[in-house]
C-alpha cells in the first residue's frame, strides 16, 4: 500500500494484465485476545482496486484488521478500471475487484459470468461530489455545453465517466457527439492538462484537487447532473467463484460489509490511509471529498445507468439484472 503517487500511476497502467506487480497490504497483527485467526491460517485473496482516494476505505479496513478477523489476507492489485480487471477475474489471477458497475454490465451482455456482489461507494447527491470534469483556469471552459468539440479525458473509455458527461453536456444545450474522449490514467491528468494534450479531464480526488489547487476550474459533476447518488464503485467477482467457493465469497462479503461501515463512520482512519496509500500529507488528504461507503446495493441507480447507456448506444440491450446483481 505504501507506494508513491507516481508509482501507483505507473502500476495502474501496467496492471491491465494484473498478474505482475501487486500491492500487498497485509493487515497489522491483531492483539492476542482479539480472536483474529493466526497469520498462517489466513486465506490470501487478491483484490483489484484503483489507486484513488476511494480505495482508502479498503486500506483503512485492512490496517484495522477487519479482513484478518474474517480469516482473509488481502493483496491489493492496482488497476485502471473495473472493466480492465475482468480478464484477470476470469483467469483467476484475482478473486475480487472494486470498480464501476459498467464493466460488469457489459460482461453480463457477453454472458461472461461476472456478478456484482455488493456496493462499495456512492456519489453524493448534493454539495461537492466525489469527482468532476476539471480544466485549467485559462481554458475558458465554464459550463457543460462548453465541452462540445473539446478533447476530454476519462480513465476508462465507454464507461460511466464519459456516458454521464455526454448526458450532462446535452442537457446543458451542448452537443456531446462532438466531444473527443481520450483515455488518461487519473495520476496523469494534471500533467496532460498543462501540456495541452487535453482540454478537460474527469477526475476524482486527489487528482481533481491538484488541478483546482493550481488555479483550475470545475465545470460539472456529471454524476450529480445525471444520476445523483450513483453507485460509483461496486464489488465484483465471478459466478464461478460464487458457485464453487461460496464460503470465500461469504467471508469477503461479511468483511467488506464491516469494512465499509467502519470507513463510513471513521473518516479520520480513511484519511490517514489515503495519506499513506497515495503518499500525500494528511492535511491534503483531509481536503478530499469522501463518498458514501456502503456494501448495500442501490439497484435502481445501476438500472438507471444501464438505461442511459442504452439511450446513448453504449450497449445494445439491457443486462439480466437478476444474474448480474447478486447481493451477498
Amino acid at each position: 500500500m505504501k507506494k508513491s503517487l507516481a508509482a501507483l500511476g505507473l502500476l495502474a497502467v501496467a496492471a491491465l494484465a494484473l498478474s505482475g506487480c501487486t500491492d500487498s497490504a497485509a493487515p497489522a497483527p491483531a492483539p492476542e485476545d482479539s480472536g483474529a485467526a493466526p497469520t498462517d491460517e489466513l486465506t490470501t485473496i487478491r483484490v483489484a482496486a484503483l489507486p484513488i482516494a476511494e480505495t482508502g476505505a479498503l486500506w483503512a479496513a485492512i490496517d484495522e484488521g477487519i479482513f484478518a478477523d474474517h480469516g482473509l489476507e488481502v493483496e491489493v492489485v492496482p488497476a485502471q478500471g473495473g472493466a480492465q480487471a475482468i480478464p484477470a477475474l476470469l483467469s483467476g489471477d484475482i478473486q475480487f475487484a472494486i470498480g464501476q458497475p459498467f464493466g460488469p454490465i457489459r460482461a453480463d451482455l457477453q454472458n461472461l459470468g461476472i456478478a456484482i456482489i455488493g456496493d462499495y461507494a456512492n456519489s453524493l447527491a448534493d454539495g461537492d461530489d466525489v469527482n468532476a470534469v476539471v480544466a485549467l483556469g485559462t481554458s475558458g471552459l465554464a459550463t457543460p455545453k462548453d465541452l462540445s468539440g473539446k478533447k476530454v479525458s476519462v480513465n476508462s473509455l465507454g464507461a460511466a465517466g464519459d456516458l454521464t458527461i455526454r448526458a450532462a453536456v446535452d442537457a446543458d444545450g451542448g452537443d456531446s457527439s462532438t466531444i473527443e474522449f481520450v483515455e488518461v490514467p487519473f495520476p496523469d491528468v494534471k500533467a496532460q492538462l498543462e501540456a495541452g494534450t487535453i482540454d478537460a479531464a474527469w477526475a476524482p480526488d486527489p487528482f481533481r484537487a491538484m488541478v483546482l489547487g493550481g488555479g483550475g476550474v470545475s465545470i460539472v459533476a456529471p454524476y450529480q447532473a445525471t444520476i445523483p447518488g450513483l453507485s460509483v464503485l461496486t464489488n465484483i467477482t465471478t459466478q464461478d467463484l460464487i458457485d464453487n467457493d461460496p464460503d470465500l465469497v461469504a467471508a469477503y462479503s461479511e468483511a467488506m460489509t464491516e469494512a465499509l461501515a467502519f470507513a463510513d463512520s471513521d473518516s479520520e482512519a480513511v484519511y490517514a490511509a489515503i495519506a499513506t496509500g497515495l503518499d500525500i500529507p494528511v492535511e491534503a488528504a483531509k481536503g478530499i471529498t469522501l463518498p458514501k461507503f456502503t456494501f448495500e446495493m442501490d439497484v435502481d441507480s445501476i438500472k438507471t445507468l444501464a438505461d442511459l447507456a442504452l439511450k446513448y448506444e453504449y450497449i445494445e440491450q439491457l443486462p439480466d439484472f437478476d444474474r448480474l446483481i447478486q447481493q451477498h
